[in-house]
């Protein structure tokens, strides 16, 4: 029993972490002026359901920390996504969602589209952790104030996003610099910029927000470079828990694994018709 409460505790600690750096995140960007991504952010029971009226991606429309017993709010958080125009995400937490909340989800038109891995790694088990050098050819540091082009730059190239993006993302990123919590890393190849990362630290947990690397310097230990970077930088700020989101048994998956991390749960993903 005791395992399993100290389990529950862990899985809770994780979701409040993924929910809590991206309601800062949304907030934020709802503060430029003129909210001109459009952002809305509504509470139903205990579930946190995110909005963006110029941003369609599923993570500025999804629904996170729905729970058992919530299906009432169901219809509801629907609407309210339907009246805007948007199809919303659900993602749900093994242990914390049951039967009777998927069976609600399938009524309303709703069915499971894939997984996603959130991953942990403790300040204990880190300690035991060989530390390994990097590539002399590489530097990871903090990104400065008036570095957001380049952080956008690397951020659109290293994920597939045309370069029309650059000047949003900047923008939406930049809100974050100096919010408490948020640090933006850069990794440099032989001085050239060639993969990014962001971190949230709020309440004695770190969730590792976003992390790219150009594709072609791929393969050279960057994002493990960075994990490592992030990691340390959040232990020694005293958080007690790190941890990160990837899909199942990606390149992101294994670099996390590399460092330490292992897996805290894989959610689901539930999406309308």
């Amino acid at each position: 029993m005791r395992e399993a409460n100290r389990l529950s505790d862990r899985t809770e600690a994780i979701e409040s972490s993924e929910i809590g750096y991206m309601l800062d995140r949304m907030e934020a960007i709802r503060s430029r002026p003129g909210n001109p991504e459009g952002i809305e952010i509504a509470r139903f029971g205990g579930a946190a359901c995110f909005y963006s009226k110029t941003m369609p991606w599923a993570t500025f429309n999804t629904v996170k920390g729905l729970r058992s017993g919530e299906g009432d709010a169901l219809a509801a958080i629907v609407d309210f996504y339907r009246s805007r125009g948007r199809k919303p995400q659900f993602e749900l937490v093994p242990g914390l969602a049951d039967q009777e909340l998927m069976k609600r989800l399938d009524e309303l038109g709703f069915y499971q589209t894939g997984f996603h891995t959130s991953m942990a790694l403790t300040a204990a088990d880190a300690e035991a952790l060989p530390l390994e050098p990097h590539a002399d050819e590489l530097e990871v540091r903090l990104l400065r104030e008036d570095e957001f082009e380049l952080y956008a730059t690397v951020h659109c190239r290293g994920t597939g996003l045309p370069d029309s993006g650059i000047a949003p993302v900047a923008a939406n990123n930049r809100v974050l610099y100096g919010r408490p919590g948020w640090r933006f890393y850069v990794a440099l190849w032989e001085g050239f910029p060639a993969g990014v990362a962001v971190s949230h630290t709020s309440k004695g947990t770190a969730s590792l927000t976003f992390a790219a690397t150009l594709p072609e310097y791929r393969g050279r230990g960057i994002q493990t470079a960075l994990l490592r970077r992030r990691i340390g930088d959040a232990f020694a700020e005293g958080c007690g828990l790190v941890v990160g989101q990837c899909a199942f048994l990606s390149p992101s998956h294994r670099n996390m694994e590399r460092v330490g991390m292992r897996i805290g749960y894989v959610r689901a993903s539930w999406n309308e018709r």
